[in-house]
């Protein structure tokens, strides 16, 4: 086991060109702990009922000074670690990263895994926004051709979303956590198989190398410091920031909000998914975007191209304009806005990795082409 840890972490050949982009991954998993830990603590005390459930969440920011701190340090840590989750698969479409196969399939599915995880774990407190959120999303299931209407009675349990759904909810939420901490390590596994990327793309991911430790254990350490300095100034100076007003005010069936919306890390899907008039066509956009962000071609760093980093650059404002579109009240002209900018979005990111793409090479594509130095 120490042999494992040994040559993992502290003798692991890294190479020395890697900028503070890359302390991503390891970020991402210091606060997928927080979150793993401060899960458990409150996955004792809450009660999974919808009569509960909403008065069970408030009461544990007066439990406590200690229940208090661990019920914000779970909302905040998920606004982290999808602002983490952005900046790493940012920086791996930027430098073509997404060319390694194991490491960029297992990545993408685990960033698959953290959004159905956190929308589950968004439905818990069963206020206002969560229960809408939840109506709405779900009800696209029914839209599904054949398969629809038995797929939403087995998600929600029945035919709307009530306790039983709640309860489906809460188990699924502490499940998946675990099943996410053991992709997270097979991502890893492929990682430290062929190598990181690097920012100039050389193309011997261990050549010009030192250990891990402790240059790097250092610099992530640094970065780690830094970002919980300011996760804990935003938790202790504004708890609130990142809820809406909803969140007090408790689930009822009977009254609509005037504007339903999912957290911020699922503005832009949200955009893309009311922008068509039809349920099933916005899941297909959303389904076509997906596709193409996460398909896997061999292409070079961006930093060789300036087109490539029009086009790069273009697709990360049109998706900030989406999430902002998404917060918007569904109306004219933000309507309209979302279906062109959803449409941009998929053409640009499939050029964006269709018009560059180098000459095949086996080993690069599926990450093998790195050997570790002797």
């Amino acid at each position: 086991m120490l042999s494992v840890i040994r040559s993992n972490v502290i003798d692991l050949p890294t190479n020395l060109s890697l900028s503070y982009l890359w302390c991503g991954g390891f970020m991402i998993s210091s606060f997928l702990i927080v979150q793993v830990v401060s899960g458990v603590i409150l996955s004792l005390l809450y009660v999974a009922d919808s009569a509960l459930s909403f008065g069970c969440v408030l009461s544990l920011t007066s439990e406590g000074l200690f229940i208090w701190f661990v019920r914000y340090s779970h909302i905040w840590g998920v606004t982290f670690i999808f602002l983490l989750f952005f900046l790493h698969m940012g920086r791996a479409l930027y430098y073509g990263s997404y060319s390694k196969l194991g490491v960029w399939n297992v990545g993408f599915v685990l960033y698959l895994l953290m959004m159905v995880e956190a929308f589950l774990g968004y439905i818990l407190p069963w206020h206002q926004m969560s229960y809408w959120a939840a109506t709405v999303l779900t009800s696209i299931l029914q839209s599904i051709p054949v398969v629809g209407g038995a797929l939403y009675k087995f998600v929600v349990g029945g035919f709307s979303v009530t306790n039983v759904t709640l309860v489906r909810v809460f188990s699924a939420h502490v499940c998946l956590a675990f099943i996410i901490l053991g992709v997270s390590v097979m991502h890893l596994f492929y990682l430290h198989r062929s190598g990181s990327n690097n920012p100039l793309f050389i193309s011997g991911g261990y050549s010009d190398i030192v250990a891990f430790h402790s240059f790097f254990t250092y610099k992530d350490g640094f970065m780690l410091f830094v970002l919980f300095t300011i996760f804990f100034l935003f938790m202790l100076v504004s708890p609130d920031y990142v809820l809406d007003v909803e969140s007090y005010v408790e689930a009822d069936p009977l009254v609509t909000p005037v504007s339903i919306k999912p957290e911020w890390y699922f503005l832009a899907f949200y955009a893309m998914l009311r922008s068509v008039e039809s349920k099933v066509g916005g899941l297909f956009l959303v389904l076509c975007f997906l596709f193409v962000l996460w398909l896997p071609t061999v292409n070079r760093s961006s930093c060789y191209s300036v087109p490539r980093q029009i086009f790069f650059w273009s697709g990360v404002c049109l998706f900030m304009i989406l999430s902002y579109l998404g917060a918007c009240h569904p109306e004219v002209p933000y309507v309209l806005v979302s279906k062109i900018t959803s449409l941009l979005i998929v053409l640009l990111v499939g050029s964006y990795k269709g018009l560059w793409v180098s000459p095949y090479s086996g080993g690069l594509f599926y990450g093998f082409s790195f050997s570790r130095a002797s």
